[in-house]
């Protein structure tokens, strides 16, 4: 992403954090990556994914999209069904 979870430094990054956190994804079980202070992760996550943009969302190591498709998927609930099936939620309260 562009800047941090806490200080995200572009509109889609922060868009995509905040679909996160509404989704419920636990934070103990999620990594972010500031590529304004990586220039050759900036350019190679483009390069291994082979999506132009920033931020990126992988889960188990499978890139899923960019902000278009984690909106997208947010919106028809495929997103909710992702994180759960891959336990990347804060876990409910019993």
């Amino acid at each position: 992403m562009k800047g941090t979870p806490e200080f995200p430094q572009c509109g889609f990054s922060r868009a995509t954090i905040q679909i996160l956190g509404q989704q419920g994804v636990d934070p103990e079980k999620f990594a972010a990556y500031n590529v304004l202070e990586d220039p050759e992760l900036r350019q190679g996550i483009k390069e291994y994914s082979e999506w132009p943009t920033i931020p990126q969302l992988y889960v188990n190591n499978e890139f899923v999209g960019g902000c278009d498709i984690i909106t997208s998927m947010s919106q028809s609930g495929e997103l909710a069904q992702l994180l759960e099936e891959s336990d990347a939620l804060v876990p409910e309260e019993e």
